[in-house]
């Protein structure tokens, strides 16, 4: 009897012990590799004609998907830009949503890092030498044309909100995050608007 409490209280050892590893493991490069992106400089203008929406994502490539890049693996960075009527009683609706996906690729042969857009935007291809460069093209949104103003209830609030992710090869799921092959920033809103009002 005494010899089977011993075992099961080595039993419960051992899953407590695993339980808080892999809760550890779990926590511990979530938390470092969301820490390395952030949305920055987010803005909403409501033109005579659409609304426009410009973003900076900080630290588009971070340091831990560097050695992967320079080795050929591509890097993958997606907006997802939405816009919203807001509502003080009842659930608020989505009006619009776009995203926005952009590869950075790095060629061994000619050190040359080439910006190129796979959704949601008309763009050329842009070749620089400059790591940095490379960064700061990747990382700059300006949307136009979210949707028509002419579309919008004058005597409603609306409001942008951005959410922003970046991925080795395009794969973003939890596991890639734990692996810190990916990072997501959390969404990011603007304040709240009406097409009444100049901005």
């Amino acid at each position: 009897m005494a010899r089977r409490d011993a075992f099961l209280r080595w039993v419960r050892l051992c899953l407590l012990v695993g339980g808080a590893l892999v809760l550890w493991a779990a926590l511990v490069p979530a938390a470092s590799a969301s820490a390395q992106i952030r949305i920055s400089n987010l803005s909403v203008f409501l033109n005579d004609l659409d609304v426009t929406v410009q973003v900076v994502l900080l630290g588009a490539v971070p340091p831990s998907l560097h050695e992967s890049l320079h080795s050929g693996v591509p890097t993958h960075l997606r907006f997802t830009v939405e816009l919203w009527q807001y509502s003080r009683l009842w659930i608020e609706r989505r009006l619009q949503q776009r995203t926005v996906e952009r590869q950075v690729t790095y060629n061994v042969l000619t050190k040359e890092y080439k910006v190129a857009s796979l959704n949601g935007e008309q763009r050329e291809p842009y070749l620089t030498k400059n790591l940095r460069e490379a960064q700061r093209v990747v990382s700059e949104l300006r949307l136009s044309k979210l949707a028509p103003v002419a579309s919008l209830d004058p005597n409603e609030l609306f409001y942008v909100r951005v959410r922003a992710d970046v991925s080795l090869g395009g794969v973003n799921s939890w596991v890639a995050r734990i692996a810190g092959d990916a990072a997501e920033t959390p969404w990011v809103q603007s304040s709240l608007l009406t097409p009444l009002r100049a901005q």
